[in-house]
């Protein structure tokens, strides 16, 4: 009989976070000198480690976000907040003092026809303090979703670096911000209508039915409101950096979180949870000691209006900052998660990685973010 003589088998390099046995610093493992041997961890050239992200990474990131580029992202959430609520509280507040004027003023015999003039006059105010809402909100969301993608390869753009790019999808992202908007409201004004038109009957079953169906209607609104957001939530992460149209980054994204739709409604759940909480915690206590503050200075109310004025400048004080902090967080919590996705379902760490490694040798490498033209589309989800 004859001794069969077999090659050992060839190496096989370890991935990420593996360890290659022996672990010994003379036999090779993770404190080996060799390169080639033992643990490989990812690199971390930015914000992230280029590899598929853990919950408690992906959540410590969003915040982490605003530390690493305070003037570009807290900065952009600053100006966008404080122009909304100024807006809108020039615009409305003039509006109904204007309202207000014109029926204390108006004849007895037309008070009801100046009444619902005024009323309609004050909706109609609100068409614009929305729409800013719209834009800055799409604005701002386009801006913290580049920042995140460059935070991940190690760079850092300036604010006014970051808002010119933002600004070339700023209008696909204000579309589909908007029929996110219209999409819940319609829900809504279906659901009250609904009650409303029970409720009218004036008797006790059409009031319970009325109860009933605001009830369970609300909360099947709430459902499909979560449903939908969350497996269309890598949509402005698709517009912005792989450039799509508002229809293929609703496909693509409702594809990409198939398989993963309980974690990414976590991550979004946990994350405004945390940012409501820390609100909460910021404003309740200042709202206490003002509204205790005016009770002691002006226990008789002599200055009522001018502590109304005060109490509107210092909730705003208060409310933009904590508004913009919540908008950033938020805003990169919904790109990290389009990050995640890609990394675990279409190898997008890997290719990062080739582009960080590329570019510090000095070589022009297209954006990874982009599929290439000739790749036969994108990779099956």
């Amino acid at each position: 009989m004859t001794d069969s003589w077999q090659a050992p088998d060839a190496p096989v390099p370890p991935r990420y976070g593996q360890f290659a046995a022996p672990a010994t610093p003379d036999q090779g493992g993770p404190f080996s000198s060799d390169p080639g041997q033992g643990w490989a961890p990812p690199p971390k050239p930015g914000l992230i480690p280029l590899r598929p992200i853990g919950f408690g990474t992906l959540l410590g990131a969003s915040f982490q976000v605003l530390r690493r580029n305070p003037k570009a992202t807290f900065g952009s959430g600053l100006i966008v907040q404080a122009a909304i609520m100024l807006v809108t509280v020039v615009i409305v507040g003039l509006v109904t003092f204007w309202a207000l004027d014109r029926i204390d003023s108006a004849p007895l015999d037309q008070k009801d026809a100046v009444t619902a003039g005024s009323v309609l006059i004050g909706a109609l105010s609100l068409i614009i303090p929305v729409a800013l809402s719209l834009i800055g909100s799409a604005l701002l969301q386009a801006v913290i979703v580049l920042e995140v993608a460059r935070a991940t390869l190690g760079e850092k753009l300036r604010l006014g670096a970051l808002w010119r790019r933002a600004a070339t999808r700023l209008w696909p992202l204000t579309l589909w911000t908007l029929l996110l908007t219209l999409a819940l409201l319609i829900g809504v004004a279906v659901i009250a209508g609904i009650v409303v038109l029970l409720v009218s009957v004036g008797d006790v079953a059409g009031i319970v039915a009325g109860v009933l169906v605001g009830i369970f209607g609300g909360l099947l609104l709430a459902a499909a409101s979560a449903f939908i957001y969350t497996k269309t939530s890598a949509v402005p992460s698709l517009i912005v950096l792989e450039k799509l149209g508002v229809r293929a980054s609703v496909s693509r994204s409702w594809s990409l979180t198939r398989g993963y739709f309980w974690r990414t409604l976590g991550v979004l759940l946990l994350a405004g949870l945390i940012v409501q909480v820390i609100s909460q915690i910021v404003t309740t206590p200042v709202s206490l000691l003002f509204g205790v503050g005016t009770v002691l200075v002006d226990p008789t109310g002599a200055f009522a209006e001018e502590s109304s004025i005060l109490s509107v400048v210092v909730s705003l004080i208060i409310a933009i900052p904590v508004a913009a902090v919540a908008a950033v967080v938020q805003s990169a919590a919904v790109a990290l998660i389009y990050l995640d996705l890609r990394m675990r379902k279409e190898g997008l760490d890997l290719e990062l990685a080739r582009y960080v490694e590329s570019t510090s040798q000095g070589g022009d490498v297209p954006d990874p973010y982009l599929i290439p033209a000739g790749s036969g589309g994108y990779p099956a989800a």
